[in-house]
């Protein structure tokens, strides 16, 4: 078994929340940010506020791009024992309106056939 794959618990995680240790969970993955920290466009602090802890929805809610979510796998250290608190779900397609609009009516009717 990898490093990567290491199951990591609550507690463990709980004992890195300093600037100079800073873990934190994710999707079911933990994470030592540590060397991160400085180079967090939205500030050190942000992510301090969320070590130590599962910080699924504090990631989910500021809406991080691809390319950071990509970037966090760097940082990436073991498994978080509880699993995923909030799996990511595909979008399901959106629906296709079987109703017409007034404008589209006005312009059927206007139009020769």
């Amino acid at each position: 078994m990898g490093d990567k794959d290491r199951i990591i618990s609550l507690e463990e995680v709980k004992q890195h929340t300093k600037d100079e240790d800073c873990w934190l969970v994710v999707h079911g993955n933990v994470y030592d940010v540590t060397d991160f920290l400085e180079e967090h466009p939205g500030g050190y602090d942000v992510i301090l506020s969320v070590t130590g802890k599962d910080a699924t929805r504090d990631f989910e809610e500021v809406g991080h791009s691809n390319s950071a979510k990509q970037l966090l796998q760097k940082y990436l250290i073991g498994k978080y024992e509880g699993g995923d608190s909030a799996p990511e779900t595909e979008t399901a397609p959106k629906a296709v309106s079987t109703t017409t609009d007034a404008a589209t009516r006005t312009w059927r009717a206007l139009l020769p056939r």
